[in-house]
Order: structure tokens, then sequence, then C-alpha cells
């Protein structure tokens, strides 16, 4: 995972040897040469998919985005390619987001599940009216929509949607209810952390995760940040928004296709593409 950015591009190398250097272990040695069990440690998985995001950003001559937003971790990737956050302070953050969210998963068994094929107010209706905690946290693109809370919540939600009529309601093979209420104690740890950082205005706007919506105030830019670890990823929206506001293509900066893939559910017309070397 991303060793051929090391190998291409002494600037790329440059900021792998200094994330080592900032992580305290040698991260490359695992994106390198890990297995799949060793990228899916919590300590390595975020800032190994940031890396790789930023970096590549960093180098590629031609990287001059009009707008940007990256989906829940990758919002952070976003805000430093945009030169809102500094490489260090975007890796430091990272790391300790991975670190806050480990913490909150221990404390109460908890999970997340795709519900695909339903609109997303009957998903919202039906979490509404479950007692145990189960909220809508990644509106991905129309008709996927994945939910989070307690194991109870969620198994509740899923035999009620499937009744409903979703086609499918999948649970996912996650650490813990991300985008959710039982993110508090992380999201009260990861505050005090972005409260302490330098934000500046970014070169483009950023359309953040919690509303959709793009900024350019690094105060309004923090508080959002904050909010992100509770509430949803509203992907779906953000496309919508970008959309609405111009945007005429979308590349999609880092490991996978993911995202690429969710753009076109949103408009089947609009060009998608991946960035490299």
């Amino acid at each position: 995972m991303g060793k051929d950015l090391y190998e291409q591009s002494e600037q790329a190398r440059a900021l792998f040897e200094q994330a080592n250097e900032i992580l305290g272990f040698r991260i490359t040695d695992i994106m390198f040469e890990g297995t799949v069990e060793d990228l899916k440690q919590t300590n390595v998985t975020q800032p190994a998919i940031f890396l790789h995001s930023v970096i590549l950003a960093s180098v590629l001559s031609d990287f001059e985005p009009e707008m940007v937003a990256g989906h829940s971790l990758g919002e952070f990737s976003a805000l430093v390619s945009a030169k809102a956050l500094s490489f260090e302070d975007g890796l430091r953050l990272v790391a300790a987001r991975a670190n806050a969210m480990q913490k909150a998963c221990e404390i109460q068994p908890s999970t997340m599940a795709a519900i695909l094929g339903l609109d997303d107010f009957t998903v919202e209706d039906i979490c509404l009216r479950i007692s145990d905690i189960v909220v809508p946290a990644n509106y991905n693109c129309p008709g996927q929509l994945v939910i989070s809370g307690t194991i109870a919540g969620v198994d509740k939600a899923c035999a009620e949607l499937t009744a409903a009529g979703a086609k499918r309601a999948l649970k996912l093979n996650v650490g813990g209810a991300f985008h959710s209420p039982l993110m508090e104690v992380a999201r009260v740890e990861l505050a005090h952390a972005i409260e302490h950082t330098e934000i500046k205005a970014p070169v483009c706007p950023v359309y953040q995760n919690i509303d959709a919506r793009p900024y350019t105030n690094p105060a309004m830019i923090k508080h959002n940040l904050i909010a992100q670890l509770t509430g949803p990823v509203r992907w779906t929206q953000t496309v919508k928004h970008m959309l609405e506001d111009g945007a005429t293509s979308f590349t999609e900066v880092g490991p996978g296709n993911v995202l690429q893939g969710l753009v076109k559910k949103v408009d089947r017309e609009v060009a998608t593409s991946s960035a490299s070397l």
C-alpha cells in the first residue's frame, strides 16, 4: 500500500519517513510488507489511508481542486489537500482519532449495518422508533445507508428494515458504532486535540460531512470536524451539493475507487477518475 509512491518520488519518500517519526513506529513497513491483518490494526488503518491520500495529492503536478470533500476519515485528508491543515498536524489528529475511537469501541460492544434498497426517510423513521441506540451513520448514495448503534439496536433495526422492504440489511465487520452517539467519549477526546490545532482558511471550499455544505472559515471547519465523530457522513448530499455548485468531474485521491462508484450512483453522467502519478 503506497509502495509505488515511496519508490517513484523523493518528495513522497521524505513524507513517509516523516510520518514514521511522528507516529513513533515504521508504518511504512506495515503498509509495504504487512499482512491484511497487520493493516487492520486500529493504529495503522486510519493513518495508512490518510498517508496514501495526502502524499499522493502532494506529489501530483496538476492537483488544483476547485472544491474538496472526504468521506469520514477522508475529511482530514481533504483538509490537508486544501492546505487548511498541515501534513504533520493532520497525521497527529488522525492518529489521535484512531486511538480515541478504539477506546470508545471497548467501552460498549456496538456495530454497523448497510441497508440497501430503501429510501432515507424510511430508514430514519424506523431508527427513530427503536428504543435502543441506532442511527443513520453513512448516507453513501441513493438506496445505500449505513446504520450504527448498539448490537441490540442494529439487530432490531435490521429486522424491521427488512420487513419494510430493504433488499439487504448486512451487518458490517467493524469495531464499533462509528458516527453515532456511542462515539461521544471519542468526540470529547478528539475535540481537545482539534481545538489546539491550527486550521487555516483552505485554498478552496471544503464540503464537510456533518451537513454536506462548503466551508472556508477555520472556526466553522473546527466545529464541524469535532461534530463529525458522533454525526452522520452525508456523502449523498455532499455530492449533490457539489454538483449544484458547478462540479463537472470528480477525482478520487487515495486507495481504491469506492467513492467514484458512490458518485456515479448519485449522477451516472458525471465524469470520475482516479489520481495517479
